[in-house]
């Protein structure tokens, strides 16, 4: 009766991951519409898509069990299936080797693991981990923590990519020529000090990403530049004089183009927008206007706060979306998504983000561009340039210019 009692527990739990994955279907839409089986882990969350939760189904045993009491075994070896307590009273319906646990289902007061275990009855190796009504974790374990990759499924939330000591750090990508490059450029491309430099836009090249060692490249780095953004005015009274002869060169290359404003908490909003649209070309076909916004938290409590600043943003995303006929791209780092953006959900609802995170792991948010490093190297532009990644492959990419770009 206790074993039949436990098995019904278990199934029940299955029965909730179909209710579970309805849930978070638009989630897993956008995860899988944005990678392919290159990319680390995409098969997992690709069956789990498909079919659910199959870990529970494959690791619970099957057939008949026997009910073995903890404690001291005296001699005797543990072999086949089996119920038992572990020493934090959670109870394991397992598959026993020599003595030694070596796969199962183990129940606490939270929810169900199917997975590996390790000689010292912990979750060692692949395993899954259902709360219902909760959270869903497949992936990787070692010693009863998230080690390694996994992907997380609550109700609005998908987390795919890489874990160590249970904490989730982000999706580690991996580099190679399939993907969308491009960089974004001022006239630090063009001046060091009182040297001055020109852009040679026949040999426009990235050969390098950045000081980090640990990027996941996979084969040379030597990628062609897809798209560049190009600084035009900030605040009000702030242009750069590059801007008109970079921004034809790249439409002479055949490189897709875009235009930037750095928001100044200093002005006003519309004056700025004014100021911006004055000063910019734009042509059909042209990327998205950017917003650039990187305050530090003085300058945002100087101008009244976080409110104060996401109403300032609202005004020049409007006036610039109405004079365009095209949203803009907000540009933040991932910091000030956390702190700001995260109090705004019409504007990650209504409008394209591109963060700056520079580091090993991609943000864990949506967005369009990712600034991966302002470290990288671009065979014909003198000094250190900020590299860009498209989040998504070409077929993404052409639906981005075919529906995103001024008209």
């Amino acid at each position: 009766m206790k074993t039949r009692l436990l098995f019904i527990i278990a199934f029940s739990i299955i029965g909730y991951a179909t209710a579970a994955a309805q849930t978070v279907e638009e989630e897993l839409d956008y995860y899988l519409t944005r990678h392919n089986v290159q990319d680390e882990g995409y098969d997992m969350v690709a069956r789990y898509a498909a079919e659910g939760d199959t870990a529970l189904h494959t690791y619970t045993p099957k057939g008949h069990t026997s009910l073995w009491n903890m404690g001291r075994w005296r001699g005797i070896r543990r072999e086949g299936k089996g119920i038992v307590k572990d020493a934090q009273g959670r109870t394991i319906i397992g598959i026993w080797h020599a003595d030694t646990l070596v796969s199962g289902i183990r129940i606490d007061g939270k929810g169900i693991y199917a997975g590996s275990f390790n000689r010292h009855e912990l979750a060692n190796g692949h395993g899954s981990y259902r709360e219902p009504g909760g959270e869903f974790y497949e992936g990787h374990w070692q010693n009863d923590l998230r080690e390694g990759f996994g992907f997380s499924v609550t109700n609005d939330h998908l987390w795919a990519g890489r874990w160590r000591r249970g904490r989730f750090l982000g999706e580690r990508m991996q580099y190679h020529s399939d993907r969308i490059y491009g960089i974004d450029i001022s006239r630090y491309q063009h001046e060091k000090g009182r040297k001055k430099f020109n852009i040679d836009w026949n040999r426009l090249r990235i050969v390098s990403l950045g000081k980090k060692s640990n990027q996941n490249v996979s084969g040379t780095v030597d990628y062609p530049v897809s798209f560049v953004y190009i600084k035009s005015t900030e605040g009000i009274s702030i242009q750069n004089k590059y801007f008109s002869s970079d921004y034809a060169r790249a439409h002479q290359k055949g490189i897709r183009v875009g235009a930037y404003h750095f928001f100044s908490t200093r002005q006003r909003p519309q004056d700025q927008a004014s100021y911006f649209l004055q000063h910019t070309r734009f042509t059909r076909g042209d990327l998205p206007p950017m917003l650039d916004v990187e305050p530090s938290d003085a300058l945002i409590e100087q101008m009244g706060g976080t409110e104060a600043l996401l109403a300032s943003m609202r005004t020049w995303l409007k006036i610039v979306e109405q004079r365009t006929g095209t949203r803009p791209i907000i540009y933040v780092n991932q910091n000030y998504v956390r702190k700001h953006l995260s109090q705004a959900p019409d504007l990650k609802r209504d409008y394209l983000v591109w963060i700056a995170r520079y580091g090993e792991y991609k943000p864990d948010v949506h967005l369009v561009f990712w600034q991966l490093s302002p470290w990288g190297r671009v065979r014909g532009i003198e000094g250190e340039v900020d590299i860009n990644v498209f989040n998504g492959y070409q077929g993404h990419w052409d639906d981005f210019l075919s529906e995103e770009t001024i008209k």
